[in-house]
């Protein structure tokens, strides 16, 4: 009785394998791919800890586009500039809504400019961009919060008295200022601790993405989602961010004037009080929240990761550091500060900074997309609400445009006559309609943040360029450099 049992048993477990199996794997006209193992999907395909290099080496085999499972969930990755291109310029409707994310989408329930879709996506972004292209045009511009900043960072930098140090928290900490004045509309001193908290919050989150329950989260959260254990970090780690957000709220409301907003938590606010009586308004208290976080965590973690990326690779290349420094002089001097219209008459320091954004290339995978309705794309058919994982590395890496890529040469953004050429296929912020609403303040902190700190210091490392990583690590969504010491001489 007992033998039969267990056969039993033994041949439900077999249909059921064989039943989950051909579900996920039956002919539909997907593009090609490994075959996946039942539950598993692909996994034992993928390096721990380097998928990136996995989807590349994938890609070698497979083509620009091919399917993946991550244990049941099924992926479509794209790869190389054309492929991308297709999807999110030319088809852009159909690959333009946000994908799974699950370690993050417990916390924001599809609220928030980054992880939301339909109308309310739509609202929360014609709003963030509104608000912030607004907010650069005002007296006190966001060009004149970056100046701020960069001064404010110059006087910690100058009490080092040129001694080596890890520029992680001071750069973390200077562009954090800057979302938090725009958002807040207030800056926090260098060492305040309730401040040097929050960073630590932000590094816990993205180091909790990146974890292998993170990880493993992101594959199995139908089931992990009701269980207990170390896979919640980041749902904690945001909540914890949550409470800082609804302190500055509660503080904003007792001196908001709904006629003067004095930064985008006012404009949020005002807005909220406008549809207070509009039943189908997205203008709620989640949405303000989900919104500021984002703003603040990608406001923070991807242009101090890019600055930390910057000083790295000029350290690496002294000599590249010398000739921006030559150009900084020949065309601003050392007394007027830099700002965004001399980009123009600073060509190799602008193909510096697209080599700077392109080698390290932050954003490796993109936030995933998905299918808004079953999609033909190439010949196959894609079905609606497979995710779409949109690979940039592939693309910033693609040897057609690109060549010798893995090679850092900021030459390859200027032509024969020592102009600055732009490259189609520099998606650093992605593309389309999900393009990242920030670039413009990315792209402008970047450029103010480096010639206003090579201006007024030069950049020396206690180890030898030749000695010196430049290799990056996957820490949640980003590509972190090494850690390193700098030391800033006064020049």
């Amino acid at each position: 009785m007992e033998l039969l049992t267990l056969l039993l048993g033994l041949l439900v477990s077999a249909v059921l394998c064989f039943y989950t199996w051909s579900s996920m794997y039956r002919p539909q006209n997907l593009p090609p791919g490994p075959i996946p193992l039942p539950v598993l999907g692909n996994l034992l395909q993928l390096k721990t800890g380097q998928m990136v290099d996995s989807l590349q080496q994938m890609h070698q085999k497979y083509g620009d586009v091919y399917t993946l499972y991550l244990g049941p969930r099924r992926v479509v990755v794209l790869c190389g500039y054309e492929a991308v291109k297709e999807a999110l310029v030319d088809q852009g409707e159909d690959f333009g809504i946000r994908g799974h994310l699950p370690v993050v989408d417990l916390y924001f329930q599809g609220h928030g400019v980054a992880f939301s879709n339909g109308d309310r996506w739509k609202q929360m972004r014609r709003f963030s961009v509104v608000t912030l292209k607004n907010f650069g045009m005002r007296k006190r511009s966001i060009e004149e919060r970056i100046k701020e900043e960069t001064r404010c960072l110059m006087e910690e930098f100058r009490k080092t008295n040129g001694a080596p140090f890890s520029p992680v928290f001071y750069f973390k900490q200077a562009v954090s200022n800057i979302i938090c004045s725009i958002v807040f509309g207030q800056r926090y001193r260098y060492g305040d601790a309730d401040f040097r908290r929050l960073m630590q919050i932000i590094d816990d989150i993205f180091q909790s993405m990146s974890s292998f329950w993170g990880q493993l989260f992101d594959i199995f959260d139908k089931v992990l989602r009701h269980l207990p254990g170390p896979h919640h970090r980041t749902h904690r780690f945001l909540c914890e961010l949550e409470e800082f957000v609804k302190e500055r709220i509660e503080a904003d409301k007792k001196t908001l004037n709904l006629d003067s907003p004095r930064h985008i938590l006012d404009s949020f606010m005002i807005r909220m009080e406008e549809e207070k009586h509009n039943p189908s308004t997205h203008f709620t208290l989640k949405n303000l929240i989900t919104n500021t976080l984002v703003l603040f965590v990608a406001g923070t973690e991807g242009i101090s990761m890019t600055l930390r990326h910057a000083f790295l690779l000029l350290l690496k290349y002294p000599d590249i550091k010398s000739k921006v420094q030559e150009e900084i002089d020949r065309v601003i001097g050392r007394h007027r500060v830099p700002g965004p219209e001399d980009q123009p008459s600073m060509p190799y320091t602008q193909a510096v900074i697209h080599e700077i954004h392109r080698f390290p290339n932050v954003l490796p995978m993109n936030l995933p997309h998905a299918a808004a309705k079953d999609t033909e794309f190439r010949g196959f058919t894609i079905p609606k609400g497979t995710d779409v994982f949109p690979v940039l590395t592939s693309v910033l890496n693609d040897s057609k445009y690109f060549p010798d890529p893995y090679t850092f040469d900021p030459n390859r953004f200027l032509d024969e006559n020592g102009s600055f050429k732009k490259n189609e296929a520099f998606m650093v912020f992605s593309a389309g309609i999900r393009v990242c609403p920030g670039e413009g303040i990315a792209r402008l902190e970047i450029f103010l943040f480096l010639t206003i700190l090579l201006q007024n210091f030069d950049i020396t490392s206690p180890v030898a360029p030749e000695d010196l990583d430049i290799s990056t690590q996957m820490v949640g969504f980003s590509n972190a450099p090494p850690p390193y010491e700098i030391s800033f001489i006064p020049r």
